[in-house]
């Protein structure tokens, strides 16, 4: 692997696309560090530590990760990359639900999909505007922070400096994801989504090695430390084998002739990943479980608090209940990134089947079958990854920003964006004839 590391920097092209990336990155981490103006930090932090503590978390704890811990600081990048992503969500929806959008996807080909990518784009700065307002609200109300006033000057000039801070913050971190997809290695929006987890990755270690350095404050033993390693490395091998797994489905195409020239007659498949939803089901699922928590921490309602004593990390409602919503949205999300009735057409039109299987609808039914099956073991590694952190937490005394990495949200970004970087990567050397990152198979891609 330091091999091809090395050699990543002996091809000019992937060179500069390197530090492309690593440039942009290093842009997206000091907007991380430049204050919202107007606001009182210190106070803002502490409120944050204590509602995580006192509620085991809210929806602003997703929107934090997302964006690097701006949130709970407050900078001009506190919204991060969630707008795009919601955005993003919104339009794939939209684009089964609307027939005119659809059908732009399908028969415009790379037309429309860039009228859909531009549509995402004015959703994103419209849903920035709309936080940000929401945002600015939130921050001049006291009651809101056990009446601490944050805002020395409140009114709609902050209202409006909020909201136009935020709202750019987003389009430039928008522009960012775009300029890396385009002139960088992987995934623009993943690679700052993981930029953001990642940088709380040493605060984690420095808080680990606290808890378990020398002295009579020590609350980890070496022996569960070393443990704790041995089961991160479990953890991470078993999240690359669901990543990777896939069912690769035999599809013959017939052979047919055309004047003088023969198409078709090769043999390939069609690879049905057994986790096809990605982390999109534990975002949707942690953004509904935590929705009442977020209310109670705003208003205060007595009702509302005592409802979400039973929605926070650890308790028996919240494990079953969390659980439930990610089997559902694996589900989901899986019928709509994956349609059996348009693939089963398309490989009609094209002269493809299954061998033992009738063109049409019998192949459709089939992956439906299929589909049905296959994500349910998918679903339910999800659940136990997305819960892990917790019961880490709880069963070790350690610290949910340690735990965090031992499963959820984090771990699966992180290994995922990862993976497919490696991926692109590898695509490149092989290309000039350099070896890959493995010495024997490669590396598929994600999708």
């Amino acid at each position: 692997m330091l091999r091809a590391l090395a050699n990543s920097f002996k091809v000019p092209e992937l060179r500069r696309r390197i530090l492309v990336t690593i440039g942009l990155i290093a842009v997206y981490r000091v907007g991380d560090f430049i204050p919202l103006p107007g606001i009182d930090g210190q106070a803002l932090r502490a409120f944050f530590d204590r509602m995580s503590q006192q509620l085991g978390g809210t929806l602003f704890t997703v929107m934090d990760l997302f964006s690097g811990g701006g949130l709970s600081q407050m900078t001009i990048f506190a919204l991060g990359i969630m707008p795009a992503i919601s955005a993003s969500i919104i339009m794939q929806l939209l684009v089964v639900v609307l027939p005119r959008l659809e059908q732009m996807a399908k028969e415009e080909g790379e037309s429309g999909r860039r009228k859909i990518n531009q549509y995402s784009r004015y959703l994103t700065v419209g849903l920035g505007i709309l936080q940000g307002f929401f945002i600015a609200l939130w921050l001049e109300n006291p009651r809101s922070f056990e009446g601490v006033q944050m805002v020395q000057f409140p009114g709609w000039g902050f209202r409006l400096l909020t909201i136009i801070t935020l709202a750019s913050g987003t389009s430039f971190i928008m522009w960012l994801g775009e300029q890396i997809t385009a002139m960088g290695i992987g995934n623009g929006m993943s690679i700052l989504i993981t930029a953001g987890i990642l940088s709380r990755l040493p605060t984690a270690v420095h808080q680990l090695f606290m808890l378990a350095g020398p002295g009579s404050q020590r609350q980890i033993s070496p022996v569960t430390l070393v443990g704790m390693a041995i089961m991160l490395m479990a953890v991470v091998i078993a999240v690359i084998a669901i990543t990777q797994g896939q069912r690769r489905i035999p599809v013959q195409y017939a052979r047919r002739i055309v004047g003088r020239k023969v198409y078709g007659g090769q043999a390939t498949y069609i690879p049905i990943r057994v986790n096809h939803a990605g982390v999109m089901p534990i975002i949707f699922a942690q953004s509904i479980i935590m929705f009442p928590a977020t209310v109670a921490g705003f208003t205060g309602i007595a009702f509302m608090n005592s409802f979400a004593h039973w929605l926070t990390r650890g308790q028996v409602l919240y494990t079953v209940l969390y659980s439930g919503f990610i089997i559902f949205f694996a589900y989901f999300y899986t019928a709509i990134a994956f349609n059996p009735v348009d693939v089963a057409d398309n490989m009609k039109k094209f002269g493809g089947f299954i061998p033992g299987i009738r063109p049409g609808r019998p192949t459709a039914e089939f992956f439906d079958r299929l589909l049905t099956r296959i994500t349910l073991p998918g679903a339910i590694f999800l659940a136990f990854i997305a819960v892990l952190p917790d019961l880490v937490g709880r069963g070790l005394g350690i610290p949910y920003l340690v735990a965090s990495f031992f499963g959820g949200t984090s771990l699966l970004i992180v290994v995922g964006v990862l993976l497919e970087t490696m991926r692109q990567v590898e695509s490149f050397l092989l290309m000039r004839n350099y070896e890959g990152f493995l010495s024997q198979g490669r590396l598929r891609g994600r999708r």
